[in-house]
């Protein structure tokens, strides 16, 4: 099974922060608070599948769309699988505010310490990290944008 993550920002003074969303109760990851994700298409690029799941997930629209440096590694012991997922980021404008799927019962928009502080796996924070970094310095190389 191939998936994504994708880390959606707005900046506000130069400064980002980052949306979560809370998982619901009957969804994988119940309760979680955590980035856009999921799985790809058949017929899917990984960057078309992310998206596909960021506008399914949350209406909103793109005005920045990257791919980070970087993937999220785990291992999955029910399958018994490694996963590599590419991750990806989207800004979106600065009033934005999301319309939720049944995936989610909560949003919510966070500085990079808070938004760190509720991700409970560490890979997503390394990640969210990076997307910081990169925005924060102007790091992001032209090879790296989707749109």
């Amino acid at each position: 099974m191939k998936l994504v993550d994708v880390y959606i920002y707005r900046l506000i003074e130069n400064e980002p922060q980052f949306f979560l969303f809370q998982r619901s109760d009957k969804q994988i990851y119940a309760q979680q608070w955590r980035m856009i994700g999921g799985k790809v298409g058949a017929e899917e690029t990984f960057w078309q599948a992310a998206l596909r799941e960021f506008t399914e997930e949350t209406k909103l629209l793109a005005l920045h769309f990257w791919t980070l440096p970087s993937v999220n590694t785990f291992y999955e012991p029910q399958s018994d699988t490694i996963h590599h997922i590419p991750a990806f980021a989207i800004q979106v404008a600065e009033n934005a505010l999301p319309i939720l799927n049944h995936e989610h019962k909560a949003f919510g928009v966070f500085g990079i310490e808070e938004a760190c502080n509720l991700l409970q796996w560490s890979e997503q924070k390394r990640l969210l990290k990076l997307a910081h970094e990169l925005i924060v310095e102007n790091k992001i190389l032209s090879e790296w944008e989707v749109l």
